[in-house]
């Protein structure tokens, strides 16, 4: 073998090797993927407080991490094509032609399967099956209605909001009121983050086929509607630990402080339905919803 090949071969083939990292990571939709297991972990801490274990945190997350990465690869499975027609999605990797059907499905099938084992074995069995929950509502219930109605915003909230639930569950065993509470925070956040940016993407949407709320009503005023009366039910429900004792005082003050500042972004937007005013909904979404578990988790 020519020793000089040899070396040219090497700094070549690496750039490859992490492009190809990269395009599998990017299947997996590492933002979102990280959201879930950060939901997943307060719910843990809210549901076992003293009787918290630092190895049974770590399994759930693996677990959730492992079963969120594989249903976020194989949603962009089902979705390839549609992807290829938005200016937001056709560059990820199986519209823009890196990665092959195949390695995509197989890799997201492996994660998926994976994920959801190891809750069954490492954590308990009722974990496993809202892991299991979550990706067949995701897949099978949401995915194919973002092509047919726009209530799939409100469908797809479900599996949103299940993440903190496995927490609740990993450290209980068993679900009761703490954890339909931890549920309705995270279903009611969705909706005005989700709707701001569905409108922020309206044309995207469109040429995908996707018949989103601001897409079957340019004008936007459903939309703002939506916006203004789900923020309004995300602040009541984010009092309800403070009443069921889930939380203290100062917990109470944080909630309704975040509320109002969380509502005031949304009453802008509905008032003037702007793309300005919906990139600020959406970004103080981000924001908001970490401030409150934060304030759940430590007040």
């Amino acid at each position: 073998m020519n020793p000089s090949a040899e070396a040219v071969s090497v700094p070549v083939a690496a750039p490859a090797v992490r492009s190809r990292v990269a395009d599998f990571v990017a299947l997996t939709k590492p933002g979102i993927t990280v959201m879930v297991a950060v939901t997943a972990a307060v719910g843990y801490w809210l549901g076992a407080r003293e009787a918290f274990e630092l190895r049974m945190l770590v399994r759930l997350l693996i677990g959730t991490v492992l079963s969120a990465a594989g249903a976020a690869a194989l949603n962009q499975v089902l979705e390839r094509r549609l992807d290829a027609k938005m200016d937001r999605t056709k560059n990820r990797p199986l519209p823009s032609g890196r990665l092959g059907l195949v390695p995509a499905s197989v890799f997201g099938l492996a994660l998926g399967s994976a994920g959801i084992a190891h809750l069954a074995g490492a954590v308990n069995l009722l974990v496993a099956g809202l892991s299991l929950a979550t990706i067949m509502s995701y897949l099978a219930i949401y995915t194919p209605l973002k092509t047919r109605t726009s209530l799939c915003t409100l469908v797809g909230a479900v599996p949103g909001a299940l993440p903190p639930v496995m927490g609740w569950a990993a450290a209980r065993g068993t679900l009761d009121r703490g954890a339909a509470v931890l549920f309705l925070i995270l279903f009611f956040w969705q909706l005005p983050h989700f709707l701001a940016l569905a409108w922020m993407y309206r044309e995207d949407y469109a040429r995908g086929g996707f018949p989103m709320l601001p897409v079957e009503e340019p004008t936007g005023a459903s939309t703002g509607r939506q916006v203004v009366l789900q923020t309004l039910a995300l602040v009541v429900v984010s009092l309800f630990p403070a009443g069921l004792g889930m939380a203290g005082e100062g917990y109470l003050v944080a909630a309704l402080f975040l509320g109002a500042g969380f509502l005031a972004f949304g009453t802008s937007f509905a008032v003037e339905r702007s793309r300005t005013r919906a990139s600020r909904l959406f970004f103080a979404s981000i924001i908001y919803l970490p401030l409150l578990l934060a304030a759940l988790a430590l007040l």
